[in-house]
């Protein structure tokens, strides 16, 4: 491609490229597209988008363009690779000015840089990181700036290698500009300080950008580019990252340990940091002590001689500094100061309680949140320290015994934070917790409390519950649970709901104990899922429903006509929201496991149109193939070209209509389910492939007289798969469980088949076959399987042909092998019996007059 006569052609392409018009942005698209493999295209995109007199958008595609090639055509053994010169003349236009005005080309620029970087740097590239060094010293602030994002791109993609050889060149680079790195942050941090100083907020800020980029590259070069970063003592000076130098190198943080806790504890949990430490700050010191105290590097093990000496090192460092004084402070501060409800949060739950409710239940502005950081430091903290922080959180619990006064704002705030506590740290005050006790003598008496401002401590007491009912509530104390629960319900306060499901979804649930409270409940459920608007609240009040649903069985059927009437349109109402369309199918499956006939016709289409889970569990609680589910088939061959994802579902789906009826089934859809399978078995993953042919096996299995025939088509490359010896031993055990059934149960179509394959080969067969099977059968490892192949072979005996009285032994052999598999000893009659045999053993009466066998049976 010349570039002087192409650059104007590709230019017209891409701009057509950007055009909102689909007429002309879509013969653009497939111009690009053939232009990708010519040569000097990329030479021709570079000259464009660093032409910045050009539209914006017109370089921006071009960039893109460029950094996709990158990823198919840069290497030299992919397809129309691109030129070893060509691609030189490309990384020399590349670092040639670090000028691009626009920020956006610019980190796409910075960013194809460094996919180029990953691939040739240093070998094919070693001026790249001489010229960005030099490149960040200069004055002009546009161009050090470019430079600078350049750089950490590079250092971040050459960072990420993995492979030794390449660590080992990132080591070597490290080690070679970590001083230059250094000095180059302290240089812009001087700077910007010096601008905050004098009152220039706009070449402050310039600074900050820089200052940042800088330390990014830093961040990289220290955690990623020293194997022990402890023995450079530049590194151990200028540490500037240390959440993620404690993650990489924790031995190498341990004499930074005490410093780091002595800063973060004080600035987070004593006068020091009030007024000055923010929000962000706070949570980066909280995850630093976490980081430290669950740390597995600096947990000796039980016997102390075992541990390194660097572990022992560190529980010393930890073991010195966390005294019972710091950790009780610790322990008070969480909950008294951070834990409380804040004003803001009182708020919004009066203003928009759903949308309180979804935040404090992990929405996504929750999760960056303070609150859940210090709930997950507290827990870490409590269970590494239980023995010393349990009296203390006991005495804040007994210090709030009995009632709150209503009108004390603070008291109701601080019960509700140690009732918090108490619940986060469940399993471990399991032994030093009378929760039964409690639960009887205040906690159930607070849940009746009606005043409004008392909503904070009801709502928290029946959480504090849901967390302790799997860990020790006694079974006779539910009913009243459930009786306050009714109540609570019944002030459709979502807050209360949010915490219903753990009563309902826990191992000691007895129904009869729920069956008083299931209308009235159920009812005030439904109503709420009819009356919330969120998407996430509908989710979770579908989950509730379904574990209801789940326990009580067909005890639920009186009840649930409204829901089934109510799902089709909150059905059509969720077109976009695939999760709760998901909760209405996960209800609908717990419906059709109660068998609750009365399903509306909208639920045919969801069968296909949703998720096919549904359509397999309603086969599986069908008691028959009714003509409905058997007309409904007719998509399944649709199913299985679209895609792979579900392959296994339809395969069991397969199956669930051969069990039921096979016949019946297999008379209308055999030719159709033959067709597609050998369609699939053209192009398929091994895995695939076995799941095919174990249906197969099932055909044959249910039904013997239809099934071979049915599948005739497939068998040859089967018995051929076995005779060659298929090397990949799960594909070899499923060739000789399906040859296994028909020689078994349709010895008949076997010796049909045969002698069809020896006709059409023109070589005796039966020989190689036997002695393939007997010496692959170690490739099954099932011994159901292993007891149907001894069974298969042993069928063979009773015949007079010399080629299968030639592999008597082998055969013999195989046969005690898979005997030992399955028989037990009966401790009881002191005789042997199969495992697999619940009653007395048909499958041997074929060949049981044979008496020289008799033996074996015997053993």
């Amino acid at each position: 491609m010349d570039l002087n006569s192409a650059s104007t052609v590709v230019l017209q392409v891409l701009t057509q490229a950007t055009s909102q018009d689909t007429a002309v942005l879509k013969p653009a698209e497939e111009q690009l597209k053939q232009w990708e493999i010519q040569p000097g295209f990329y030479s021709v995109l570079l000259n464009i988008f660093t032409n910045h007199t050009l539209d914006v958008n017109v370089r921006w595609l071009a960039v893109l363009y460029f950094k996709n090639g990158i990823d198919r055509y840069w290497r030299r053994v992919a397809p129309h690779s691109l030129s070893e010169e060509e691609k030189s003349t490309l990384r020399a236009g590349l670092i040639t000015n670090f000028n691009e005005p626009v920020n956006q080309i610019a980190t796409q620029i910075s960013v194809l840089i460094a996919k180029v970087a990953r691939l040739d740097c240093p070998r094919q590239w070693p001026e790249l990181i001489p010229t960005l060094l030099e490149s960040v010293k200069v004055h002009d602030d546009l161009r050090q700036h470019r430079a600078l994002l350049t750089f950490y791109h590079v250092t971040k993609t050459l960072a990420s290698k993995r492979l030794a050889a390449d660590r080992k060149l990132f080591y070597d680079l490290a080690s070679g500009i970590y001083s230059f790195a250094c000095s180059l942050w302290n240089h812009h941090t001087d700077t910007f300080l010096q601008q905050i100083f004098t009152g220039d907020e706009a070449a402050a800020t310039s600074s900050l950008e820089r200052t940042l980029l800088s330390l990014k590259v830093l961040r990289k070069l220290t955690v990623h580019g020293f194997v022990e970063p402890h023995r450079n003592v530049e590194v151990m000076v200028s540490d500037t990252c240390l959440l993620d130098f404690l993650d990489q190198h924790p031995f190498s943080f341990t004499p930074l340990i005490q410093r780091s806790l002595e800063f973060a504890v004080s600035y987070v949990f004593t006068e020091a940091g009030e007024g000055v430490a923010f929000e962000r700050f706070i949570v980066q010191c909280m995850n630093l002590i976490k980081m430290i105290v669950k740390n597995y590097a600096y947990k000796p093990s039980k016997h102390f001689e075992d541990s390194s000496p660097e572990t022992l090192e560190a529980h010393k460092i930890k073991t010195s500094f966390f005294t019972y004084p710091t950790l009780m402070e610790i322990c008070r501060r969480l909950v008294s100061h951070y834990f409380l409800l804040t004003e803001e949060e009182l708020t919004m739950w009066e203003e928009d309680p759903e949308g309180f409710t979804v935040e404090e239940t992990g929405g996504d502005s929750w999760k960056y949140s303070l609150r859940p950081c210090t709930e997950v430091l507290f827990i870490d903290i409590f269970h590494e320290y239980n023995q010393t922080l349990t009296p203390v959180l006991l005495e804040m619990v007994h210090s709030l015994q009995g009632p709150t006064n209503v009108e004390d704002t603070n008291a109701l705030l601080i019960k509700d934070a140690v009732y918090n506590a108490v619940g986060l740290a469940a399993y471990e005050l399991f032994d030093s917790v009378d929760f039964d006790q409690w639960f009887k003598n205040q906690l159930l008496a607070e849940l009746q409390v009606s005043h409004n401002r008392y909503k904070p401590i009801r709502r928290r007491v029946i959480w504090l519950i849901g967390q302790w009912i799997s860990v020790k509530f006694k079974s006779d104390l539910r009913p009243m649970l459930y009786e306050a629960i009714r109540n609570l319900l019944q002030d459709q306060d979502l807050v209360f709901f949010f915490n219903f499901c753990s009563p309902v979804d826990d191992f000691e649930f007895r129904t009869e104990q729920f069956l008083p409270y299931l209308e009235s409940m159920f009812t005030l459920l439904f109503q709420l899922l009819q009356e919330v608007t969120e998407c996430d609240t509908k989710m979770h009040v579908l989950h509730v429903l379904s574990c209801v649903i789940e326990r009580v069985n067909i005890q639920i059927r009186p009840y649930v006509g409204c829901l089934v009437q109510y799902l089709p349109l909150l059905w059509k109402q969720s077109e976009e929201h695939n999760m709760l369309r998901c909760a209405i199918l996960t209800t609908l499956i717990h419906l059709i496991q109660v068998k609750y006939q009365n399903l509306p016709d909208t639920f045919s289409h969801l069968y296909i149109l949703c998720d096919i889970l549904c359509w397999l569990v309603t086969l599986e609680n069908s008691p028959c193939l009714t003509p409905e589910l058997l007309r409904i088939f007719q998509n399944m061959s649709a199913l299985l070209e679209l895609s792979s994802e579900n392959l296994r579902t339809c395969f069991k789906i397969i199956s669930a209509y051969i069990f039921l009826s096979s016949s019946e089934f297999l008379q209308v859809y055999s030719g159709d389910l033959c067709r597609s399978f050998c369609e699939l078995l053209k192009d398929i993953t091994t895995e695939g492939q076995v799941q095919v042919l174990k249906v197969v096996e099932n055909v044959v299995k249910v039904n013997p007289a239809l099934g071979p025939q049915m599948f005739q088509p497939l068998l040859p490359s089967v018995f051929r798969g076995i005779i060659d010896g298929e090397r990949y031993p799960v594909v070899m055990s499923t060739y000789l469980g399906v040859i296994g059934r028909v020689l078994l149960q349709n010895a008949s179509f076997f010796s049909l088949l045969l002698s069809q394959m020896a006709c059409e080969c023109g070589q005796e067969l039966l020989g190689n076959m036997i002695e393939m099977w007997v010496d692959r059968m170690d490739n099954i490892t099932q011994p159901e399987r292993r007891k149907l192949s001894a069974l298969a072979l042993l069928s063979l005996l009773p015949s007079d042909n010399s080629v299968i009285q030639d592999k008597f032994c082998g055969i013999i052999n195989i046969s005690v092998e898979g005997l030992h598999d399955v028989m037990t000893e009966d401790p009881e009659t002191r005789t042997y019996k199969d495992l697999q045999v619940h009653s007395v053993l048909l499958l041997v009466q074929p060949i049981a007059e044979t008496n020289k066998f008799v033996y074996i049976y015997r053993r």
